[in-house]
C-alpha cells in the first residue's frame, strides 16, 4: 500500500507542478484541463493514506503533506466555479424583455448527423443568437430552416472542424470573418443591434487546441485569445465573447484573458457547466465559454441536452444594464502580466488592431 500510495503521489505532484513551468508544449498545458479530477483524487488519496497507512511513519506524514498541498493548489483554481463563490455577475434585477439578450453556443461535431436535435434546441429555447462551430456545408444546408426567424447570418462552411456559422434574430452590422493567427481557422466579429436600440460588439471563437494531433503548443490558442482580449480593453462599449476556446475556465491563459479583457465570466459562483466531454463523465470540463463586459447582468446560464455531438451546447441570458457597471468588477492585469500578454501576440505576428472592432 506504501508503494502505491508513493506512486500516487508523484503522479499528482507532477500534474500539479508542471503548468507551473508555462510551458506552451500541450502535455504541460493539458494539465489545465483535469484540475477538477486532480483535486478529488488528491482529496480520496488523503484519506485513503490516513486510514491504510502507518501514521508514526515519517514517510506517511511527508506523502500526506505534500498530498495536501496539492490538494490546496488545484483546489484554489477550481474554487470560483462552485456554488460557495461570490458571484462576479450580478443576477439580474430588471424584467423588461428588450433588455435581453440570450445566446445558444453549439459546437456540433462536424460528423455528428442528429441536426433535428440542434434545431429541436434553437426552437425550444427562443436564443436571439445561435452559434455553431465545427458546421460544414451539410450543416448549413440542414440548419437553413432557421432562417425564417433567425434571418440574419453569417456563414462560414468549412471541413476542418473549424466551420463557423451566426444565426440571429437581432440585426447586425459591421461582420466580418478573420483569421487571426491561423489561416483556416476563423473567427466571426460583428456590431450588434439589441432591441434597446444599443450596439454590442460580439466575437465568436473557436481557437484550435494544443494536442497530439493539430497543433503541438498551446501559442497559436493563447495568441488568438489574448489578442482578442486586447482589443476589447481598449473600448467602453458593450462587448461579447463566446464560442469554444479549447481551454479551461481555470487555466492561466483563461485568467489571463480574463484580467487583460476586463470580461466578467458569469459562471464564477454559479457552477462549472462542463460541456465537453458529452459521453465521458467523469472527464468533463468547461470548454464552452461567454464572457460580457460589464454592462451585462445574467438571467440564466445552463447546460442544455445532447444533440449527439460530443460537446453540450451552452445556453446564456443577459440583460443589458449599464448602470450596473459600476458594481462589477472582474480580474485585473499587473504590469507583467500586460507585457506577457503583448508577447504572446508578438510571437505570432498578430496586432490587436487585426482584431474587428
Amino acid at each position: 500500500m506504501l508503494i502505491i500510495s508513493t506512486i500516487a503521489t508523484l503522479l499528482i505532484i507532477i500534474s500539479t507542478v508542471l503548468p507551473l513551468s508555462k510551458n506552451p508544449h500541450w502535455l504541460v498545458r493539458g494539465m489545465d484541463f483535469p484540475r477538477l479530477q486532480i483535486t478529488v483524487l488528491a482529496g480520496l488519496l488523503l484519506v485513503v493514506d490516513f486510514v491504510f497507512l502507518d501514521l508514526n511513519m515519517p514517510l506517511t506524514w511527508l506523502l500526506m503533506t505534500a498530498t495536501t498541498l496539492c490538494f490546496l493548489w488545484q483546489l484554489w483554481w477550481v474554487l470560483p466555479y462552485t456554488l460557495i463563490w461570490p458571484h462576479e455577475v450580478k443576477t439580474a434585477s430588471a424584467t423588461d424583455p428588450n433588455k435581453q439578450l440570450s445566446i445558444i453556443t453549439a459546437n456540433v461535431l462536424k460528423t455528428n448527423r442528429n441536426s433535428a436535435a440542434l434545431i429541436d434546441l434553437v426552437n425550444d429555447y427562443q436564443p436571439d443568437i445561435l452559434v455553431t462551430l465545427e458546421t460544414d456545408q451539410w450543416w448549413e444546408n440542414q440548419l437553413k430552416v432557421l432562417e425564417v426567424e433567425m434571418p440574419y447570418s453569417v456563414k462560414c462552411p468549412l471541413d476542418n472542424l473549424y466551420g463557423m456559422h451566426v444565426y440571429s434574430r437581432l440585426p447586425f452590422s459591421n461582420e466580418k470573418i478573420s483569421y487571426l493567427v491561423e489561416k483556416d481557422i476563423p473567427s466571426i466579429h460583428l456590431c450588434l443591434q439589441l432591441r434597446t436600440g444599443d450596439t454590442v460588439q460580439v466575437h465568436f471563437v473557436h481557437p484550435a487546441p494544443p494536442s497530439p494531433t493539430e497543433n503541438t503548443e498551446s501559442a497559436e490558442r493563447d495568441a488568438e485569445l489574448i489578442t482578442i482580449a486586447r482589443s476589447v480593453a481598449e473600448t467602453e462599449q458593450p462587448v461579447i465573447v463566446t464560442g469554444d476556446l479549447n481551454d479551461v475556465a481555470w487555466s492561466a491563459t483563461t485568467r489571463l484573458f480574463r484580467k487583460i479583457s476586463g470580461l466578467l465570466d458569469p459562471r464564477v459562483g454559479r457552477g462549472m457547466f462542463n460541456t465537453f466531454h458529452v459521453n465521458v463523465p467523469f472527464l468533463r470540463w468547461p470548454l464552452d465559454h461567454l464572457f460580457h463586459s460589464s454592462h451585462f447582468t445574467v438571467k440564466n446560464i445552463q447546460r442544455l441536452p445532447s444533440i449527439g455531438s460530443d460537446h453540450f451546447s451552452l445556453f446564456s441570458v443577459l440583460v443589458y444594464a449599464p448602470n450596473e457597471s459600476v458594481n462589477q468588477e472582474g480580474l485585473t492585469a499587473n504590469g507583467a502580466e500586460q507585457a506577457e500578454a503583448k508577447r504572446l501576440s508578438q510571437e505570432k505576428s498578430v496586432s490587436k488592431d487585426d482584431v474587428p472592432g
